[in-house]
């Protein structure tokens, strides 16, 4: 029997995937604020994939983890996986980030203070990682990268819980759990999805391109 004659990936499909792929190079900052504009706008007047294809093809290669989840993060040795810390900001602040192993339960108490936790870098264990907060006249920052399964769940009062930015819709099944809850009282929690080298602004103005992407590609449907 003779192999099945591939079937061509339609213009569109095409088209979403340079989209996609320019707004990821932005945000490794192989591309700037100009130069991702000019190539979104020649992205809708290109009427063939290999037009399409050479928008992208001068630029390098983003590493990728072989299992396709962007920028999933690296998985730590069982034994290096400490079952409980605490984090303490008592009228000041407190910060974990680089390259650290997140322990199966983190503790985080901020009082009149703030905490950052910075995922990009971390070696999670095995299977869900809890981060229990206690938030009294304070706050904590919580960065996590594409592929990190976020819950995130809590009772504030006079403050909040909540969730800025996304990457991709979708998580692989396997991808680390990142629980996340606790009481706030005057305060709060904000998990921020971002790239590992991204700013805040740089995220933000990722964020709202890919809106406008998204509306654009609704509107031509």
């Amino acid at each position: 029997m003779s192999d099945p004659i591939p079937q061509p990936v339609p213009l569109e499909q095409t088209r979403q995937r340079i989209v996609a792929q320019l707004i990821e190079h932005f945000a490794v900052e192989n591309l700037d604020d100009r130069a991702l504009e000019e190539r979104l706008a020649k992205v809708y007047e290109l009427t063939t994939p290999a037009e399409l294809q050479a928008l992208v093809a001068d630029l390098p290669v983003v590493q990728a983890p072989a299992s396709g989840t962007a920028m999933a993060a690296a998985p730590a040795r069982t034994d290096y996986v400490p079952e409980r810390q605490v984090v303490a900001a008592l009228m000041g602040g407190a910060e974990r980030k680089g390259v650290w192993t997140p322990p199966q339960e983190l503790w985080v108490v901020a009082v009149m203070g703030g905490a950052e936790l910075d995922f990009r870098q971390a070696r999670f264990g095995p299977g869900v990682t809890e981060v229990n907060c206690f938030i009294l006249m304070g706050g904590v920052e919580i960065v996590v990268p594409p592929g990190v399964h976020v819950e995130l769940n809590g009772l504030a009062i006079m403050g909040g819980f909540g969730q800025t930015g996304s990457v991709a819709p979708d998580t692989e099944r396997d991808a680390p759990v990142l629980r996340i809850g606790g009481f706030a009282m005057m305060g709060g929690v904000d998990v921020q999805v971002r790239y590992e080298h991204e700013r805040p602004s740089d995220a933000r103005r990722r964020e709202k391109l890919q809106r406008e992407e998204r509306k654009r590609l609704q509107g031509g449907r």
